[in-house]
C-alpha cells in the first residue's frame, strides 16, 4: 500500500515536461579520512529492452548525468525488468529501493484514476498533438498528485501510438473483435474499449505478454510498433491492424525524499540531464517508430492491415461511448485540454 506524504512539487517544460530542482540536501558519504568522495549510486530501472526509445533514453540520461556531474553520480540502468517488473516498481521507488522509474502512464492509474486519459481511444490525432498536451497545466496537475506518495515527476517520455494484433484473424472492423481475448495493461478504460469491441481483456505484466500470447492465455494484444517489433511479438502473432487508437508514454519518476536530499548543484546537473535525455527521448520515439513499423512490414511474417479513413471512422464511432462513461472519472476538462491540444 502506498504511504502518503504530502509534500510540494514545481514543474516546468522543455518539448515535453522536465522538473527545475530546488532545495536542500546532504553530502555524500566520505571514504576513509581523506577528501575523496563515493559517487552517488542513481539507480534506474525499467521494463523494456535497451534499443527502445526509453531504453535509449534511459541510456543517453546516464551518460549526460555522469558526465555533467565529473563522475559525482554514477547511474545504474537496469532494463527488462532485471531489477523491478511493472507490479513492483513503483512501491520500489517510493520506499527508496530505486531512484528512478520510468512506467508507462497507464500504470499510475492506482495513484490517480485521471492518468488513464492515455488510453481514450483516439484522443489525440498525431504526435504534434501529444507533445502540446505534455505541456498543459492539465499535465503539470496530474504531476503534482504524485508528490503525496513520496513520488515527484520529472518528465514525460513519448513511445507511439498503439496497433492491435492477434492470432486469430485480420481485424478490419469491430465486428472482427468478437470472440478475442486481448492482454491489456490495468485500467478500467481499457477494460471498456475492448468491451466496447465485443473483447475480452486480461491484466497481464508486460515481461509476462509474450508467454501469454505463446501460450494462447490471450490471442492479442495492443502496442507500439516498437514494443511489438523489439519483443518479437511478430514470431507468435499473425496479424497486425494499424489503427493508431491509443497512447504509450513513459512518466519519467524520482523518489522524492533522496532526490530532494541531493546538493542544489547535483539536482541542477541531474535537471539539465533530464532535459537533454528528453529531448533526445522525442527523437528516438519516433525515429524507432518509424524503423519498426517498416521491420515489421517487411519481415513477412505478419499480415500488414491499414485501414481506410472510413474503417478507421467506424471504429472512432464504436468506442465514442467510453468517453461519458469516464468523463466523471478523468474529468471534462482534462478530456478537452486533450482535445484541444490535436485543434490548429
Amino acid at each position: 500500500m502506498f504511504r502518503k506524504k504530502p509534500m510540494a512539487l514545481a514543474l516546468s517544460t522543455v518539448l515535453v515536461l522536465t522538473l527545475s530542482l530546488v532545495g536542500c540536501g546532504g553530502k555524500p558519504a566520505a571514504t576513509g579520512g581523506d577528501k575523496e568522495v563515493k559517487p552517488i549510486i542513481v539507480k534506474f530501472a525499467h521494463v523494456v529492452t535497451p534499443d527502445t526509445p526509453k531504453g535509449q533514453a534511459a541510456l543517453k540520461f546516464k551518460e549526460l548525468a555522469e558526465q555533467k556531474t565529473n563522475g559525482k553520480v554514477v547511474v545504474e540502468v537496469y532494463p527488462s525488468s532485471q531489477l523491478y517488473g511493472d507490479k513492483e516498481e513503483l512501491e520500489a521507488a517510493q520506499s527508496g529501493n530505486v531512484q528512478i522509474i520510468a512506467p508507462s502512464v497507464t500504470k499510475l492509474v492506482g495513484l490517480n484514476p485521471k492518468f488513464q486519459y492515455t488510453d481514450l481511444p483516439f484522443l489525440f490525432p498525431n504526435n504534434e498533438a501529444v507533445y502540446k498536451f505534455f505541456a498543459s497545466d492539465q499535465m503539470k496537475g496530474l504531476m503534482n498528485s504524485l508528490d503525496k506518495y513520496n513520488l515527484q515527476g520529472l518528465a514525460v517520455w513519448p513511445n507511439g501510438f498503439k496497433q492491435f494484433t492477434n492470432n486469430k484473424r485480420p481485424l478490419v472492423s469491430p465486428e472482427d473483435f468478437k470472440g478475442l481475448k486481448f492482454r491489456t495493461q490495468a485500467g478500467k478504460v481499457l477494460e471498456a474499449q475492448f468491451k466496447s469491441l465485443g473483447a475480452g481483456s486480461a491484466t497481464i505484466a508486460f515481461g509476462e505478454t509474450y508467454a501469454a500470447l505463446q501460450q494462447g492465455t490471450v490471442d492479442g494484444q495492443e502496442n507500439t510498433f516498437n514494443n511489438i517489433d523489439t519483443q518479437k511479438y511478430q514470431e507468435i502473432q499473425k496479424y497486425l491492424t494499424v489503427t493508431n487508437h491509443g497512447r504509450l508514454d513513459y512518466m519519467i519518476i524520482v523518489n522524492k525524499s533522496f532526490w530532494s536530499g541531493l546538493e542544489p548543484d547535483i539536482r541542477k546537473a541531474l535537471d539539465d540531464s533530464m532535459a537533454e535525455a528528453t529531448k533526445f527521448a522525442v527523437e528516438q520515439a519516433e525515429l524507432l517508430d518509424k524503423k519498426s513499423m517498416d521491420n515489421l512490414k517487411n519481415s513477412g511474417k505478419m499480415q500488414f492491415t491499414e485501414l481506410t479513413p472510413a474503417q478507421l471512422g467506424v471504429f472512432q464511432e464504436t468506442m465514442k461511448p467510453v468517453y461519458a462513461q469516464f468523463e466523471s472519472v478523468l474529468s471534462k476538462e482534462l478530456i478537452d485540454a486533450a482535445i484541444n491540444a490535436g485543434q490548429k
